[in-house]
């Protein structure tokens, strides 16, 4: 007859076997702290709110929204690129970090152009955005991916909700890189639409020099933002 193990190396045992599941790094706790740090972070004004904010009044609803998934999809990558280990080399070479800032800053200084430029940009008020909505979608892709700081953000927020005993720490990144991405998708989501409400009233409020100086307005914030880009440190 087996003889029956003391109580304290059951539940050691029956603990070991718990942690190595899944499920371990679904801890409740966690979980809610999680969610509390990522919609403080989100609501937090940023370059990203400044964007999506811009885009939606400049515009209307349906762009607003269509920003705010580009932005999210922009947070996937970066998501991916810190479990792979790929945002270390942000952290680690300068020249990498430098190289993807500045192209940041050159692509939000383009984006000044073609607002203020004859012929169309991205702030065309009171108009609807493209019906496909691709272009404002790789462009907000694009404004998120070329940030070093949000790779960095990601390099160093998500694993401090990994546990080693629960899963592989990479697998974990992502998982709470891609919930941070759904609150994303909510939050911008409301403000995009929010934003760009406000823009079918601007439409009619805005003409002339008002309108103008809008385009202007919205293509100083993007010089704004590259310049604030450009001058960030690691």
């Amino acid at each position: 007859m087996r003889p029956i193990p003391p109580a304290s190396a059951r539940a050691a045992r029956e603990e070991v076997i718990v942690g190595d599941t899944p499920t371990a790094m679904l801890d409740t706790a966690t979980l809610l702290i999680f969610i509390t740090a990522s919609l403080l972070l989100i609501v937090a004004p940023g370059p990203d709110i400044v964007f999506l904010v811009s885009q939606g009044v400049a515009r209307g609803p349906r762009a607003g929204f269509v920003t705010a998934m580009g932005l999210a999809a922009g947070n996937l990558v970066h998501t991916f690129a810190a479990a792979l280990g790929i945002s270390v080399m942000f952290r680690t070479s300068a020249m990498a970090f430098d190289a993807l800032k500045f192209a940041g800053a050159a692509y939000l200084l383009y984006l000044a152009w073609k607002t203020v430029h004859p012929g169309g940009g991205p702030a065309e008020f009171g108009r609807p955005a493209d019906a496909r909505g691709e272009s404002l979608f790789w462009r907000a892709v694009l404004m998120n991916v070329l940030n070093p700081k949000v790779a960095l953000f990601f390099l160093a927020f998500l694993p401090q909700f990994a546990s080693p005993a629960a899963a592989p720490v990479w697998l974990q990144m992502v998982f709470f890189g891609v919930l941070f991405t759904i609150l994303v998708v909510i939050v911008f989501g409301v403000f995009g639409v929010f934003a760009g409400k406000a823009s079918q009233w601007l439409g009619r409020a805005t003409s002339g020099r008002a309108g103008r100086a809008l385009k202007w307005l919205v293509s100083g914030t993007f010089v704004a933002l590259a310049l604030r880009l450009a001058a960030v440190e690691r």
